[in-house]
């Protein structure tokens, strides 16, 4: 029985990684920071799943690369493979479309130059395997952009946008997410020491999304733009809100994610339709027409 260490294993993407490798048959061993120690935890281990990054935006700058060069100088030491979820802050607005495994990395401002730097270190430091995706959809409440604001009045029918509402945008929805990281690795041994593999998830624009959660709701939804004044006043006294703000651009710039090498390397992936992803994304929002859908089974 494989075994993998996962850091990070209850949050967003770690939480549905860990449930995908169990349901393949991989042993489990979830990395405690408080207590554990890097190089005891790797011993006896195939794949490390580093999930884990700091809490908020604006600690990035101090936390991330230390946190991540500790996990990636453990694995070389080790001998083993780390698969990280990456984002597409990396790209930038100059990356060609649609952006891939091969894109050029064109972000400039400080938090795209982070993630930057960071799968720069992984690629030097140790064997890795890199899953890029757009914004998480998840089946529960996890603090984030759909949740806590863009789904935020759907009980009263409204689809709250940070960006322009006819923008294709790539999102990800996490149990999708989790099982291609359980097929990538086990894999992991016929992959170069460096892959990097963009998720195609899907692409909506804010108007599509809103017609799909008409349909997956039983109730009218319909798209607005979020007002970003009282963000942008409130962030140069709120530290996190100043990444937030940074990041607006991605909300309104047309983007995809590039499948052809996801499709090459996990040919039998069927990815779950947008359609029930989006319900049983929503069912936990009061209005809803119809009943919260029963889980979808494993592919």
């Amino acid at each position: 029985m494989p075994h993998a260490l996962v850091i990070g294993a209850s949050g967003k993407f770690g939480r549905h990684a860990t449930a995908a490798l169990a349901a393949e048959g991989w042993q489990i061993t979830r990395f405690d920071r408080a207590r554990d120690d890097l190089a005891q935890a790797m011993a006896g281990k195939q794949i490390v799943v580093m999930a884990a990054n700091p809490p908020s935006y604006h600690l990035w700058a101090r936390q991330l690369m230390p946190l991540h060069g500790a996990v990636a100088r453990a694995a070389r030491a080790a001998d083993l493979p780390v698969l990280l979820p990456g984002n597409v802050y990396v790209y930038g607005p100059d990356s060609p479309m649609p952006w891939g495994p091969d894109s050029p990395q064109r972000a400039t401002n400080p938090l795209g130059q982070l993630r930057i730097e960071l799968e720069q270190m992984y690629r030097d430091t140790c064997r890795t395997i890199v899953l890029t995706m757009g914004d998480f959809l998840d089946e529960a409440p996890t603090g984030g952009w759909f949740d806590r604001i863009i789904a935020a009045r759907l009980d009263r029918g409204v689809l709250r946008y940070p960006g322009a509402l006819d923008a294709p945008h790539a999102w990800a929805w996490l149990k999708d997410a989790g099982r291609a990281a359980a097929g990538l690795a086990a894999i992991r041994n016929d992959l170069p020491a460096f892959q990097k593999v963009t998720m195609p998830g899907y692409t909506l624009s804010a108007e599509e999304m809103a017609t799909l959660l008409t349909e997956a709701r039983g109730q009218p939804v319909r798209a607005t733009r979020m007002p970003w004044l009282p963000l942008r006043l409130a962030a140069p006294a709120v530290p996190f809100l100043r990444g937030l703000v940074e990041m607006r651009y991605l909300w309104s710039l047309p983007h995809r994610l590039d499948g052809t090498t996801f499709d090459r390397l996990l040919p039998d992936f069927a990815p779950t339709p947008p359609l029930a992803a989006l319900a049983e994304a929503t069912a936990h929002v009061p209005g809803s027409l119809t009943p919260r859908p029963a889980p979808l089974p494993a592919r």
